[in-house]
This record gives C-alpha cells, sequence and structure tokens, in this order.
C-alpha cells in the first residue's frame, strides 16, 4: 500500500513539475504518462549509452541520472567532459522520438532509479489516440532543437566567427533539402 502511495505521488510529481510537459494540461499529461512504461535501473547502471541510437526519452520519477558528455582519458581535457545531475521531475533524451538522432551523452544512475520511459511507438499510439496531444508534444520538441540550435550558433559564432556559423547552417539546410528530394 505505501509503494502504491509513493508510486502516485512520483507519478504526480512528474504530471504537475514537468517543464517537458507544461504546455499539456493536467488531463492531456495524464493520457501522455499512461503511455509511458515503468522501468527500474540500480546505482551505477547505465541507462544508455553515448552513441546508442535514439529510442525515446525518461522522465525521472525517483532517484539521480548523471548525463555525462566526453569520457575521461589521458588525451581528452577536462573542459571537454561535462556532467549534469538530473532529479525527479526532470526528463532525458527527448529529441530521439522526433528526431533520428543518436545519443550525445551517456545516462548514468548515480541512486537507484525508477524511471518512465515514453519510445517512439508510445508516440505512434498517442499520434493516432490524441493527436492534439501529439501535436504539443512535438511543438516542445521543436522549442527545445530550435533553442539548441541557437546557443550553439551564438558560441560557434563567438569562437569561430558568424560566417562560420552560418555557412554550416546554411550548408546542412541545403545538403538535406537535396538528399531528401533525390
Amino acid at each position: 500500500m505505501f509503494d502504491k502511495l509513493k508510486h502516485l505521488k512520483d507519478q504526480s510529481n512528474i504530471v504537475f513539475k514537468s517543464t517537458f510537459l507544461a504546455n499539456l494540461n493536467p488531463a492531456e499529461r495524464y493520457e501522455f504518462l499512461q503511455l509511458c512504461h515503468r522501468r527500474s535501473y540500480k546505482e551505477g547502471e547505465y541507462v544508455f549509452y553515448k552513441n546508442d541510437p535514439g529510442t525515446g526519452m525518461y522522465f525521472i520519477e525517483s532517484g539521480n541520472i548523471q548525463l555525462t558528455i566526453g569520457t575521461p582519458d589521458q588525451e581528452t581535457p577536462d573542459e571537454i567532459i561535462s556532467q549534469l545531475e538530473l532529479k525527479s521531475p526532470d526528463s532525458f533524451g527527448a529529441l530521439s522520438i522526433g528526431y533520428n538522432l543518436r545519443r550525445k551523452s551517456s545516462a548514468k544512475c548515480m541512486t537507484d532509479c525508477d524511471l518512465l520511459g515514453f519510445f517512439k511507438p508510445d508516440f505512434e499510439v498517442l499520434r493516432d489516440r490524441h493527436p492534439q496531444i501529439a501535436v504539443k508534444f512535438l511543438q516542445t520538441l521543436t522549442n527545445i532543437a530550435l533553442r539548441q540550435l541557437e546557443t550553439t550558433s551564438k558560441k560557434l559564432a563567438e569562437l569561430a566567427s558568424e560566417q562560420v556559423a552560418l555557412n554550416i547552417q546554411f550548408k546542412t539546410y541545403y545538403e538535406e533539402s537535396r538528399e531528401e528530394s533525390a
């Protein structure tokens, strides 16, 4: 009984406090979370590794996750290794749903963790059952991707030049447009 109450409290934390789900109303959040799958991990276990295929996203119900970019070795400068600690109601891995991307980081459980996974097939079910929720979900993904692009472009312009940053954006756009039409 106490486990069930803790589970409901943890899930309600995600429903009402998740910034990722902020543009959904409570009923839409409930429908979304009904498609999620509970996964339990032990301290020290990896949820995924850098360069794995992106198959879905996760909401932290309980526990702490560390996202790590880069790997510590003798040839890697310290500034290349970046770590980010996440806890409930944080989420991670969202861009793998809307975009065919490999993982850019590794996700390691720093404590025992309960996660809610939302995977590509779950999105397809959401799209078929509740298209309006799926559209809001995609809007959130698009906003995240655009913020990342803007931040990365600004940083690249600072490190190289604005011209280099814009050339990369234009070339990427036109090369992908040509590949899609071929």
